[in-house]
């Protein structure tokens, strides 16, 4: 239950920052803190069954996905009554766009959000490794807002990540004396979903989500290969950063050379995207 140290932090500092925004009519913030904050919900409930009722699962399979896609839903229909979502999927590096009916979108939505915070969720496996996979992520978001108009306070919102993820990475960092837990993982999970369609460019996750992506994909074919082998295996374990860990790399190496995969991904998906404004 950590995370709610830097949940708290970004709280904080989005009411000092970005305390005229909603005179102006601007929520776009608020609303991003708001859903991640339901999905801090669901990981406390998650932690409070382990914790405290000595539940080793915590809550079921089924139950996170029917709360995760609901919460989704609820986001994106809000997004999308203030005008801050559209159906038309921008394609970094490309400068295009797909055009999609709205019922699409929104079931494409729904998924996307729903995976992505599963993905930050099985990075969280190692001290200091899913704080420090997003700051790079936290600091595209910052640049982007930077130079897209109207989205000064989600600027603002991916700053205060950055920042309270740096504080808590002091705390967080190998030997880790505070762990994150479901709380934070899912919180982190729910922004960077959020941070991307409030920039109107969920696609944008692929890329800037590259090592969640590489997460998420080790477990799913290390199972998919387990049943169609009856029983061999594709990696030493997953997620992938413990196939590394059984190969020898120190968890200090692993945070190292993930993060700075993660930097690299970063970067480019922002000249990909800076890309396509006139400077």
């Amino acid at each position: 239950m950590g995370g709610l140290m830097f949940i708290a932090g970004i709280f904080a500092a989005i009411l000092v920052c970005g305390a005229l925004s909603p005179a102006r009519g601007d929520y776009k913030h608020l609303y991003v803190f708001g859903f991640a904050a339901i999905f801090g919900v669901i990981g406390f409930l998650d932690d409070y069954e382990k914790v405290v009722h000595h539940r080793n699962l915590g809550l079921t399979a089924l139950q996170k996905f029917v709360l995760q896609l609901a919460a989704a839903v609820a986001f994106l229909t809000l997004m999308r009554y203030e005008g801050a979502l559209t159906p038309n999927v921008y394609v970094p590096f490309f400068n295009t766009w797909i055009v999609l009916r709205w019922p699409v979108y929104m079931v494409f939505a729904a998924f996307v959000i729903v995976g992505t915070v599963n993905a930050v969720n099985i990075t969280d496996g190692i001290d200091g490794l899913a704080s420090s996979v997003t700051l790079p992520v936290g600091l595209f978001f910052t640049v982007v807002s930077a130079w897209q108009p109207g989205l000064g306070q989600i600027g603002i919102y991916s700053a205060a990540l950055v920042g309270a993820l740096l504080g808590f990475l002091v705390y967080n960092f190998h030997p880790a004396k505070v762990f994150m837990g479901d709380t934070g993982s899912l919180f982190l999970g729910g922004t960077v979903a959020a941070l991307a369609f409030a920039c109107d460019m969920p696609l944008v996750l692929i890329p800037v989500g590259f090592v969640y992506l590489c997460e998420t994909m080790s477990d799913i074919l290390q199972v998919g290969y387990f049943k169609l082998t009856h029983g061999k295996r594709l990696f030493k374990m997953a997620p992938l950063h413990h196939h590394f860990e059984l190969c020898g790399w120190s968890e200090v190496k692993l945070v190292a050379v993930f993060t700075s995969v993660s930097a690299l991904c970063c970067f480019a998906a922002a000249l990909g995207v800076l890309g396509r404004y006139h400077f």
